[in-house]
C-alpha cells in the first residue's frame, strides 16, 4: 500500500476521532480488528491490569491514533457503544442474481413509510458490498446492543458490543465511503421503541407456573393492548411492534394462544388508525421472533 493511501487511512481515523467517535485498527484490507486476543494478550502496556477488547482500547486521543496508526495501514473500526452511537447496518441481499428482491435499504424505507416518517437525513455511508450505514446518536440512558433481524430482514444494528468499518477503509470488496450529511441525528423515537428490549417475564411472580404465570399474562395482554389503543401518531407501529414482541413470550411458553393476542393487538392497532394490513405485517414478524427466541422452559423468578 503506498504512503498516501497509508495517510489517508491515518486521516480517515482522526477525522473519525473528531467526531467524539471512538477509533481502533483494523487489519489491513479487512474488517477484523488487529489488535491481540485475550489468548495472546502480553499483560502489557494498555493490558497491564488485565486484558482489554477492542471496544475498551478504542480511543480519540490523537496522539494515540498516530502512534497506532504509524504500525501499519490499518483499516478504521468505529466501536459504537463507547462513541455514543446506534448505526443501522442496510445489507444487500447475498444473491446478486436475484434482482427482484429487496436490499436492506428498500425494507428499512417501507418500515420508515409505514410508521409516519420519512427515512431520517443523517450522517450516511456506503459499505464495500455496496449496502449503507446510517448513523444515529444513542438516547442517554439507554445501553442499546446488536440486533439482527429485529427491525427487518437485511436490517441490523450495532451499538454496543459492536463495531462498524469507518468511511475510508478499503477492503478487497471495495471501499467504505461517506455518502451524505455532516452529523449523526438523533435516534427516531419510533425505532428507538422498536429496539428497546421488551420487559423479563422473569419479574412476574412464578411460585405456581400453571395459575400465577397465566394471570400475569392475561394482565400483560390487557396492558399491552391498551398501551397499544392510546398510542399517539408517529408511534403506532413501534408501539404495536413491541407489545407483540413483549407478548410472544407468553404464545411461546402455552400461556397465552396466538389468535387471542392477534386478534387483541389487531383491533388495537386498527382502532389507532393502522390499516389492516399492516397490523398483520407488524404481528406477524414480532410475534414470529419473539416466539422464535422464547421457546424453552421458563425460568424461576
Amino acid at each position: 500500500m503506498t504512503h498516501d493511501a497509508r495517510s489517508a487511512l491515518l486521516r480517515a481515523a482522526l477525522d473519525a476521532a473528531a467526531r467524539g467517535w471512538h477509533v481502533f485498527p483494523l487489519r489491513p484490507g479487512t474488517k477484523r480488528p488487529s489488535l491481540h486476543g485475550e489468548a495472546s494478550c502480553p499483560g502489557t502496556g494498555p493490558c497491564a491490569s488485565g486484558h482489554r477488547k477492542w471496544e475498551q482500547r478504542a480511543t480519540t486521543d490523537p496522539d494515540r491514533i498516530r502512534a497506532a496508526w504509524s504500525h501499519g495501514p490499518f483499516n478504521v473500526g468505529i466501536a459504537t457503544g463507547p462513541s455514543g452511537l446506534l448505526v443501522v447496518d442496510l445489507d444487500v441481499p447475498k444473491d446478486k442474481g436475484c434482482s427482484d428482491a429487496p436490499c436492506g435499504a428498500a425494507i428499512f424505507g417501507a418500515l420508515c413509510e409505514r410508521a409516519g416518517h420519512a427515512v431520517p437525513a443523517t450522517y450516511r455511508a456506503r459499505t464495500a458490498s455496496g449496502g449503507e450505514h446510517l448513523y444515529f446518536t444513542a438516547p442517554t440512558g439507554a445501553r442499546l446492543t446488536n440486533t439482527a433481524g429485529t427491525v427487518g430482514s437485511l436490517v441490523d444494528t450495532r451499538a454496543w458490543g459492536g463495531y462498524v468499518v469507518a468511511a475510508g477503509s478499503i477492503t478487497p470488496t471495495g471501499p467504505y465511503e461517506a455518502l451524505c450529511g455532516s452529523e449523526a441525528a438523533p435516534l427516531p423515537r419510533w425505532l428507538q421503541g422498536i429496539l428497546r428490549p421488551a420487559p423479563r417475564a422473569s419479574q412476574a411472580p412464578s411460585r405456581s407456573v400453571t395459575t400465577q404465570s397465566r394471570t400475569y399474562a392475561d394482565v400483560a395482554l390487557a396492558n399491552e393492548t391498551r398501551n397499544v389503543a392510546a398510542a399517539q401518531h408517529g408511534a403506532r407501529e413501534a408501539t404495536l411492534f413491541r407489545a407483540a414482541r413483549a407478548l410472544g413470550r407468553f404464545v411461546a411458553w402455552g400461556d397465552l394462544p396466538r389468535p387471542v393476542v392477534e386478534q387483541a393487538l389487531q383491533e388495537a392497532g386498527e382502532a389507532t388508525g393502522l390499516t389492516v394490513a399492516e397490523c398483520r405485517s407488524t404481528l406477524r414478524s414480532a410475534l414470529d421472533w419473539s416466539i422464535a427466541h422464547n421457546q424453552r422452559s421458563r425460568r424461576a423468578a
